[in-house]
């Protein structure tokens, strides 16, 4: 069971639980994936690190196949400018003093998740599909924006 953070056409924000991700996809192409807040079925997976459940009590109930729940039908309020700044600052610092692994950064991250080497703080490039992969498998990843003065 994996929890995805859901995105409508009318910038709603909402959770979805789905059996694994080819799931989503497929009641995704159904279009039986709905905004609980508006009703519209142009919805998409917002970049996260998926909750993935590995077990169930007996007294926990999954959801039925092609069942969708919502979290919350409130979006949650958007953060402090002046913290997301600093927020990003901290990242980029971080980013900067890890090892840059270059685009070789999904094979190095899965290494280190299944132990095959040392842990240590990584950076470099992947491509959309394979950061969803790697999200996927539960090795986290996070996307740092350049620093404005990088962008050309």
């Amino acid at each position: 069971m994996i929890v995805l953070d859901l995105h409508c056409s009318n910038a709603h924000r909402f959770e979805g639980w789905f059996g694994s991700a080819a799931a989503f996809e497929a009641q995704l192409a159904d279009r039986l994936v709905n905004c609980p807040i508006c009703g519209a079925t142009e919805v998409r997976r917002l970049p996260s690190a998926p909750y993935v459940q590995t077990g169930q009590s007996a007294s926990t109930r999954l959801p039925a196949a092609g069942e969708v729940q919502a979290a919350s039908a409130v979006p949650p309020s958007a953060p402090a400018p002046e913290g997301l700044a600093r927020l990003m600052t901290q990242l980029r610092s971080l980013a900067r003093v890890a090892e840059n692994v270059g685009e070789r950064l999904p094979e190095e991250a899965r290494r280190i998740h299944y132990g095959e080497t040392e842990a240590r703080d990584i950076r470099g490039s992947a491509s959309a599909d394979e950061v969803e992969s790697l999200l996927e498998e539960g090795i986290l990843v996070l996307p740092v924006p350049p620093a404005e003065e990088d962008l050309h």
